[in-house]
């Protein structure tokens, strides 16, 4: 599976945790280190992190990531999007791959 996911505290936050530029940035670093720490396969762009893994071990990382950036803040927001294909594995660079592939196929 390849899940998609977006994280970032709203609400009050804990004493110290307060951004100067109010940018979330703080916190989603503190995610975004949970993911690269798991091991999955992963990719960070400036919207989502993508992970791909089995179902219990991809939500484990987003439950721990979305723990972590809830000492940032009363609330935490959360969007997920996920491709669950069984049986492929290799779908977060295969994909582009392909999509990169067709492009050049139709310039041609």
């Amino acid at each position: 599976m390849l899940l998609a996911f977006s994280v970032a505290p709203s609400g009050q936050p804990a004493a110290g945790t307060v951004s100067v530029d109010g940018s979330v940035h703080d916190a989603v670093a503190e995610a975004v280190k949970i993911v690269r720490e798991s091991g999955l396969p992963n990719q960070t762009d400036s919207m989502f992190t993508t992970i791909e893994g089995e179902w219990d071990e991809v939500f484990d990382v987003v439950k721990r990531a979305t723990e972590a950036v809830g000492k940032y803040g009363s609330r935490v927001s959360l969007v997920i999007k996920a491709d669950i294909r069984p049986g492929y594995t290799g779908e977060l660079t295969g994909k582009v791959e392909r999509l990169e592939n067709a492009i050049n196929k139709a310039g041609e």
